[in-house]
């Protein structure tokens, strides 16, 4: 069966829910772990806007590696954990992801199998994922802003999210795009964004990082919270809760 990544957003809007997430950043832990046919996953909180290091305590997200698509569709239709995710969150965006490249590891091993893609759709999802020495943290979020600054007004740009395992250290991004093509702009052709590849290969501020892009297979939820418009994806097949 072929492999298919879920990336699940939640947004909480009252103190209390927020509370309960931040909680199940340890308590979920247990129950994920015991998910059969799911074979790497990541439990992550978020950045505030304009990839600002200080934590976003309204957003969190899920990061699942299934063995098969009738894997994570079990998990979402019958979890008592989802079920929970569910009640708390005021709004929830799941992607499912087919991975077309991926190269670098996480946490010493890369767990996207990539495939041929499957559909015609243009739209490209990307995750970069980088653990950052501890001696470079002051060199780097120094000069985050300043490579960020193309994102702006990316042409194509549809939706990006910092997300993170561990605040400042542990960091992803995950993107959406409406083709490859201006993916592939943004990372090679903006200056600032070259010149932070440079610094990344000169200063060697990275202990371990990954490069992956998607095709979007199909959605389920609700999407405007998450800054993601739905009027993006009425090609795209949808999986109701």
């Amino acid at each position: 069966m072929n492999q298919v990544v879920t990336l699940s957003i939640f947004k909480y809007n009252s103190l209390p829910t927020k509370i309960w997430a931040f909680g199940m950043m340890q308590f979920a832990h247990a129950d994920l772990k015991k998910q059969k046919h799911c074979s790497f996953y990541k439990l992550m909180g978020s950045g505030k806007a304009n990839f600002n290091p200080m934590p976003d305590w309204s957003v969190y997200s899920l990061l699942q590696v299934w063995e098969s698509p009738q894997a994570a569709t079990r998990f979402f239709q019958s979890s008592d954990l989802f079920h929970q995710y569910r009640i708390k969150a005021c709004e929830i965006a799941v992607l499912h992801l087919n991975p077309i490249k991926a190269h670098g590891q996480w946490n010493g091993q890369l767990p996207f199998k990539t495939q041929q893609k499957q559909t015609t759709q243009p739209m490209i999802a990307a995750i970069t994922r980088a653990s950052i020495k501890k001696s470079m943290l002051r060199t780097f979020w120094k000069y985050v802003p300043e490579s960020q600054k193309p994102l702006q007004d990316a042409k194509g740009l549809i939706y990006t999210k910092g997300f993170g395992e561990v605040p400042i250290t542990e960091m992803a991004t995950f993107s959406i795009w409406e083709e490859e093509g201006d993916l592939m702009n943004y990372a090679y052709k903006s200056r600032e964004h070259a010149e932070a590849i440079k610094k990344t290969r000169k200063l060697s501020w990275y202990k371990e990082e990954m490069f992956s892009r998607y095709e979007i297979i199909n959605m389920f939820g609700s999407w405007e919270a998450a800054d993601i418009p739905a009027d993006h994806f009425r090609s795209i097949s949808r999986i109701a809760f």
